[in-house]
């Protein structure tokens, strides 16, 4: 059985991945639905998609993981990854040349501490949520 914590972080989790996809994905679509703030920023959206989608990783990981470190580098690994990747879509609109190299650095860093981070923990228990006790099931 899920606590209300839990419960509050997969739903928030869900919530931010579905619209963090929406807007990287189809940020036009996103902007006309839901940010209609001019003026329009593709890049922006870009990037507000990432870093959406960063949250909510960060929280379903949560829920599953034990391990809180490896649960917050595995939402900002996701977001940074992303990032990477808007700046490498986005090199047209404006910004430096050196942008997708550098932002792609961090990523990359932040990956290996994700890597190391999940290499060190006990994988999740089966039929129990991360951290609690099989009593409380």
């Amino acid at each position: 059985m899920l606590t209300v914590a839990r419960w509050v972080a997969v739903l928030a989790g869900l919530f931010y991945l579905v619209f963090g996809v929406w807007a990287f994905a189809a940020p036009a679509s996103f902007a006309e639905t839901v940010a209609s703030f001019p003026p329009y920023n593709l890049h922006y959206l870009h990037d507000l998609g990432a870093f959406q989608v960063g949250l909510g990783v960060a929280l379903l990981a949560a829920v599953v993981w034990s391990n809180a470190l490896g649960a917050v580098l595995a939402g900002v690994a996701a977001a940074s990854v992303l990032h990477a990747v808007s700046h490498v879509l986005d090199q047209d609109l404006g910004g430096r040349a050196s942008d997708p190299y550098s932002v792609g650095l961090v990523a990359l860093a932040v990956l290996a501490g994700l890597a190391a981070a999940a290499r060190r923990a006990p994988p999740p228990r089966v039929g129990t949520a991360a951290g609690e006790s099989p009593a409380r099931r």
